[in-house]
């Protein structure tokens, strides 16, 4: 029942990070050798991605040092801008955060606290969207949908 909840709360905020905020962010600029650790910040090490179709990848990142996870969704071709997001949520402690908007490369980074609990995580590009249930938490497998709009 649980992962029911998240699952939903899940979906729920990723509608959000693709509606309301895609109004208020402003683009990021092009940066065509972005990494995930340039988005997010020395210290984090790349720990999971998925792929959104052939426009980019959607990067899980941790950080052991401060116990942090952050999630950016990076293009393989800058350019134009598009509708992108990227959000990580905590079910167990409903921690989330999320970022979407019109961007030329990336999307993010979303923070949360994440050491010793399941994460939830993903992103979309244009109407590619991607998302990762119940994942890095050891024996649990996750779940990951993509679909397009």
């Amino acid at each position: 029942m649980r992962f029911t909840r998240s699952a939903l709360s899940v979906s729920a905020l990723a509608a959000l990070s693709v509606g309301a905020v895609t109004a208020l962010a402003a683009p990021a600029s092009a940066a065509p050798n972005t990494t995930p650790q340039k988005v997010c910040g020395s210290g984090y090490k790349t720990v999971n991605s998925a792929s959104v179709a052939s426009l980019g990848t959607v990067y899980l990142t941790y950080n052991s040092a401060n116990g942090r996870n952050c999630v950016a969704t990076i293009r393989n071709n800058p350019g134009t801008a598009l509708d992108m997001s990227a959000w990580v949520y905590v079910p167990d402690t409903e921690e989330a955060d999320q970022d979407g908007g019109m961007y030329t490369s990336y999307a993010g980074p979303t923070y949360v606290y994440g050491k010793g609990h399941c994460v939830d995580w993903g992103g979309s590009i244009d109407n590619v969207y991607v998302q990762v249930y119940g994942s890095n938490c050891g024996a649990l497998k996750e779940q990951r949908v993509t679909f397009t709009r």
